[in-house]
């Protein structure tokens, strides 16, 4: 009995199997003569539009990882942070280096027409990049640092300005853009002069010891001031240039910007409060908690980006107003840096450098571009240090202060893009700031142990403990 039905099961299998086929082949070979339908406009324009070359990309993303990472462990042997290495990497795989030494093979990997998709995967970890910065953003820190932090915050405001706003006076009749207003270019050149990498700064301070530190807390209130207040001018920056070709008028946009952060503050800060005690008592964050999170993000990003400022401000406020004292931002920030850090940044650092060519920057232009560090340098370490020692703290803290505050790294990078992008600068300014942000950056750890060697880190770090 069991033989005879194994049997019948293979009997049927073989059945369904043969006739399977034979029932396929009659349909191929009636439909071989048939003509094919009228194709609608539709899908002509669809079939037009060209396909991502998923292999070019895949290359270009494990090209990049590759380099980051290495590029970034070989900053670290150096005692350099490693973003500063990520930095370093676009700039090798861009034009400046890979397409200087091997045109063939820069051409090959990185097509003109695959940079798009890099694009909008940077623009995409750019996004999460500044959510997450919103979420670590404490406002404790804007409020009780005393008249140092102060009085220190508005100087390395107000001079690094200044003196963006003068250089500008020099820049805009050699490198300005056609059709962009001298207002729009100064006030961007001002905000990106006063611009401090709050999370390379962090990190810097963690690294050698000094976050519990006087020093340590007046660097993360004044840096945390100055970002903000030089976003808030650049979103003015971004609202001048693009008046002429925005859909809506400037009044609009300015009145939705202003209604948006009323709701945020108003309407969503209550709201992530209440998710937030909730978790507090749960201590679990489901998948669709991610997923109801991560839309509020975009819906912010797309708000502002349809405001006509940038989707990056709707990104940072969406984390702003989430309270950043329990447990559910130390989750969400788990689970979202690994992705956004190690993967998607360093497509936004490569896309950076691929925008970058310093082979273009030759003669005069190197002249510019030293004048432009010097600025920087002056405005932000200088301005900084002696607002710093006007109140009272000693000399070496003081150049210590601005130091740290002189740090530009990833924020600059995202400020010049989005100046790039809208066409507030040129290529040529591009790059030339670019180079300014490398050196600031990387001068900081070298010329911070200068200034503080290790044993005196350490006793200061015991005295103020």
């Amino acid at each position: 009995m069991e033989r005879r039905r194994k049997l019948r099961a293979l009997l049927l299998y073989a059945f369904i199997l043969i006739g399977g086929i034979a029932a396929l082949l009659a349909v191929l070979r009636a439909g071989a003569d048939l003509p094919s339908g009228p194709v609608s406009s539709t899908v002509e324009q669809r079939g037009g539009l060209p396909g991502p070359d998923l292999l070019t990309l895949l290359v270009q993303i494990a090209l990049i990882l590759t380099l980051s990472r290495a590029a970034g462990w070989l900053f670290r042997r150096i005692h350099q942070p490693q973003v500063v290495g990520e930095m370093a990497a676009g700039l090798l795989l861009g034009p400046s280096v890979l397409g200087a030494l091997a045109p063939v093979a820069y051409a090959q990997v990185f097509p003109p027409e695959s940079l798009g998709y890099l694009s909008t995967l940077s623009q995409i970890g750019l996004v999460l990049f500044m959510f997450m910065i919103g979420l670590e953003f404490d406002p404790k820190l804007l409020r009780g640092r005393g008249h140092t932090a102060l009085l220190t915050s508005h100087v390395s405001i107000v001079l690094p300005f200044a003196l963006g706003a003068w250089l500008a006076l020099f820049l805009y009749p050699r490198m300005g853009t056609p059709g962009v207003p001298f207002i729009g270019f100064a006030l961007f050149m001002g905000a990106a002069m006063s611009v401090t990498a709050f999370p390379v700064l962090a990190r810097i301070l963690t690294e050698r010891k000094l976050l519990s530190t006087r020093l340590g807390a007046i660097a993360l209130a004044c840096a945390a001031i100055d970002d903000v207040t030089a976003w808030c001018i650049l979103a003015g920056v971004v609202i001048v240039v693009r008046r002429a070709d925005a859909a809506m008028p400037l009044a609009a946009t300015i009145g939705g910007t202003a209604a948006f952060v009323v709701f945020m503050l108003a309407v969503a800060r209550p709201l992530a409060r209440r998710a937030s005690a909730r978790f507090e008592k749960s201590g679990e964050m489901s998948q669709d908690w991610i997923a109801v999170i991560l839309l509020g993000v975009l819906a912010c990003a797309w708000f502002t980006e349809w405001l006509g400022i940038h989707a990056l401000f709707g990104a940072f406020l969406a984390g702003a107003v989430i309270p950043n004292s329990g447990r559910l931002v130390h989750n969400l920030v788990r689970r979202l840096e690994d992705f956004t850090v190690v993967f998607l940044l360093p497509l936004f650092f490569a896309f950076t450098g691929l925008r970058t060519s310093i082979g273009d920057v030759g003669g005069m232009l190197w002249v510019y571009a030293a004048l432009t560090i010097l600025v920087a340098v002056v405005g932000k370490l200088g301005g900084s240090a002696i607002a710093a020692r006007v109140t009272g703290l000693p000399w070496r803290e003081s150049l210590a202060l601005g130091i740290l505050m002189n740090t530009r790294g990833l924020m600059e990078l995202v400020i010049l893009n989005i100046g790039l992008d809208i066409g507030v600068i040129s290529p040529e300014v591009f790059t030339i700031m670019v180079v300014m942000a490398l050196v600031t950056t990387f001068m900081t750890t070298p010329a911070l142990q200068l200034v503080l060697p290790t044993t005196e880190m350490r006793r200061k770090t015991a005295m103020d403990s």
